[in-house]
């Protein structure tokens, strides 16, 4: 579709051995590349504006920067060595509206550098149409930080652009998750693990998500006596006691599971569906937190544990069960280069079935869009 110029890297300075370790959250998170896309229509800031507030934003992220490696201990670290991020330009010479439609498709990830074989931890392309309309490809690796964090460096790059200091800075010390002596396993940590959810959001979508459980459950056509379930991130910040701050920066969160009998999930009102996930959610609390601190530091080494975000990551279909992923309040929509926000935001293709994301409509008008993949079963 593009054709694109050399790659040039980032913001490259003299190694150096500083590192920061990943934290108990980090290491069981998706193991991969995330990307989202942006539009913004004309008129639009150069290249190099936008190039260069990236070099600005990565002076308080440099952890983006950096490359993943491990010490000397063979734990997985961040390595702060500054070799900078990739940057691609591309240019098309047709109209954005002929030539992209902003819908789950794989047409999508032409939009932005392939997430195989990566060792940059954050990507960019900016993508040039005939009719002066740009589209900006971002890609970060999950290890590095969960969508809350992302979306703060999005916004810090936004303001970079814009001749601003970047406000907040990041509270960068994941040292902070120390395990109690002696541990305490108040709960069940072997059954998985994180993604994205803000708690919040929850209290006003539980009956959004009940919906889409029941009618997508009912489309695949599952046996009634399948057991069918919704996997839910739940944000650390909003849990944790004392509260860990709002401006930190990595991975915080952790899964709550909702099940259900798919004759009972069918059968019963929207309530039922409903109450499950909100009694999920809220068993996810600071106590849920701090036991899988303990269990993290004290068990999976020596239980030899893998956690279900890696294992998932190579398998493309999640039947019969769902995993939700709401973005809705995070700030992605602020990501200003200079010429007003974007009038798209969404992830790109992921051909996952079973994954569902929530997120702000691009009409502006409070409503909530839904991005979907499933099959059913013939």
């Amino acid at each position: 579709m593009a054709s694109k110029k050399p790659q040039s890297k980032l913001w490259q300075t003299p190694s150096i051995t500083d590192y920061t370790p990943l934290s108990v959250f980090d290491k069981v998170t998706y193991d991969q590349h995330v990307a989202v896309i942006y539009a913004y229509n004309p008129p639009t800031p150069p290249n190099a504006a936008i190039e260069f507030g990236v070099r600005k934003a990565l002076a308080a992220y440099r952890e983006w920067a950096g490359r993943l490696s491990r010490d000397s201990n063979g734990e997985p670290i961040i390595l702060l060595n500054d070799e900078g991020v990739k940057f691609v330009e591309a240019s098309v010479d047709r109209p954005l509206s002929e030539t992209v439609h902003f819908r789950p498709s794989a047409t999508l990830l032409s939009l932005h550098p392939s997430l195989e074989g990566v060792v940059e931890l954050v990507q960019v392309q900016v993508t040039r149409f005939s009719c002066g309309s740009m589209v900006v490809g971002f890609t970060a690796h999950h290890l590095v930080a969960d969508g809350h964090a992302t979306s703060s460096f999005l916004v810090a790059w936004g303001q970079a652009c814009r001749g601003l200091g970047v406000n907040p800075l990041p509270f960068r010390d994941r040292t902070i998750f120390s395990p109690r002596n002696p541990p305490n396993f108040e709960s069940e940590h072997r059954g998985g693990f994180l993604n994205e959810w803000n708690q919040q959001a929850l209290q006003h979508l539980e009956s959004l998500v009940a919906h889409l459980w029941r009618a997508i459950t009912k489309a695949r056509g599952l046996n009634g006596l399948e057991t069918t379930q919704v996997r839910i991130s739940v944000d650390g910040r909003y849990r944790l006691n004392p509260r860990v701050p709002n401006e930190y920066f990595g991975n915080l969160v952790l899964w709550a599971f909702a099940k259900a009998k798919v004759n009972d999930l069918l059968s019963e009102p929207l309530p039922y569906a409903t109450k499950l996930l909100h009694e999920a959610v809220m068993k996810v609390d600071d106590s849920y937190f701090k036991s899988f601190i303990d269990f993290a530091n004290h068990k999976v080494k020596k239980e030899d544990l893998v956690p279900n975000a890696v294992a998932d990551t190579k398998e493309s279909i999640l039947w019969p069960n769902l995993e939700v992923d709401s973005w809705l309040r995070f700030p992605f929509y602020d990501l200003d280069f200079g010429c007003g926000g974007p009038y798209i935001f969404m992830p790109s293709f992921s051909p996952t079935e079973g994954m569902i994301f929530l997120l702000p409509s691009f009409t502006g008008d409070g409503s909530i869009d839904v991005l979907s993949l499933y099959f059913r079963k013939v």
